[in-house]
């Protein structure tokens, strides 16, 4: 077969894959340019960039240095097509989004939060804005705001599913029905909310799904249910170019699936993550101490959380991994190598084909 490629408002990718973000610093320009080299679509993490223990000015602009430094690097390293990802739950989002924005980048996605005001952030038209959502409730809520206060809609529509790793977008309850949330069920109602929209502005606003999607057959299957694209971020971490530390990817290498836990966040979602020696520490101790001189994170309850989930993920980047948190999707147990984005990529192609 023909591997079809990826169409996003004036961007087309050669191949219908996009890596996911991961924070804290998981995914940064190195993983990102590889990925957009070979042809998708790479995407930098702006979370967790600055030193958490800064103060409120310091913090905002360590972040956004760092943002740009990541973007010119990749900006060296690929002509590919590089995205970057916001948690809407950052405190300091909207800085970082004009940041990523005035850096030249084309494609923003938002998840973990409501982008609502996103399109009057960015008022460029060229710039294409991608929400993640877990339903299309969701997805109608923001198209339906856009249209009615911007005269404008999603370029994509990134649906992420119940089996990705890090925050998710479901509750406890629907995580306990992963057949009834899956993809297979979600993506038909997805693209029947989106097709009003691309009825009403004359274009097409593909649907990228996420979740779980390990392998070319899962992708051939998607693209069969009428997803335009995957989005996957799980299967790049134990990659020679991944910019976390190697004992981070040796605890993919390691991990059991009875390993693979929900946890819940400090920001008040759930989560899915690795269990280790620091959440084995957390049930035992109740809670850790935390310092917060700038809360980084709008939506965390430092007086009832009982950890700092910043220091926890970046723990774990620099390889201190039994004070840290690990998050993971659901098949993380199904790696049992590291190899370079060049053969993850012309794997799931070859399977593709097959498939």
């Amino acid at each position: 077969m023909k591997i079809p490629k990826l169409q996003i408002g004036t961007i087309t990718a050669d191949i219908p894959i996009v890596q996911g973000a991961m924070g804290v610093r998981v995914s940064l320009s190195s993983l990102a340019s590889a990925v957009a080299e070979e042809g998708g679509i790479g995407t930098i993490s702006s979370i967790g960039l600055g030193d958490i223990e800064a103060s409120k000015r310091e913090y905002e602009k360590m972040s956004r240095e760092a943002l740009e430094r990541e973007i010119h690097k990749a900006k060296t390293m690929t002509n590919g097509h590089i995205a970057v990802n916001f948690m809407g739950a950052l405190s300091n989002a909207d800085d970082l989004i004009t940041t990523a924005v005035r850096e030249g980048i084309k494609i923003i996605v938002y998840g973990a939060g409501l982008p609502i005001k996103l399109p009057d952030l960015v008022k460029d038209s060229s710039v294409n804005l991608l929400p993640i959502v877990s339903s299309a409730r969701v997805a109608e809520l923001i198209l339906r705001a856009w249209d009615r206060r911007y005269k404008r809609t999603a370029d994509a529509i990134v649906l992420e599913g119940p089996l990705a790793g890090g925050h998710l977008g479901f509750s406890e309850e629907q995580l306990n029905q992963p057949e009834k949330y899956s993809l297979d069920n979600l993506l038909p109602e997805v693209l029947e909310t989106v097709k009003a929209y691309e009825d009403r502005y004359g274009k097409k606003i593909p649907v990228i799904t996420a979740g779980g999607i390990f392998n070319g057959k899962d992708i051939a299957r998607m693209l069969s249910l009428g997803a335009s694209g995957v989005q996957m971020a799980t299967r790049f971490v134990c990659t020679e170019e991944c910019d976390a530390s190697q004992e981070f990817k040796q605890s993919y290498l390691d991990v059991k699936e009875e390993d693979i836990v929900i946890i819940k966040s400090p920001v008040g979602m759930p989560g899915r993550a690795i269990q280790n020696k620091f959440l084995l520490d957390l049930e035992i101790k109740g809670k850790f101490k935390i310092k917060c001189p700038y809360r980084c994170l709008s939506a965390c309850k430092v007086d009832e959380a009982r950890y700092c989930i910043a220091l926890a993920l970046l723990n774990s980047y620099y390889g201190n991994v039994d004070q840290g948190l690990i998050f993971c999707g659901q098949n993380a147990y199904r790696i049992d190598k590291i190899v370079t984005v060049k053969e993850i990529i012309s794997e799931l192609l070859a399977e593709l084909e097959a498939a």
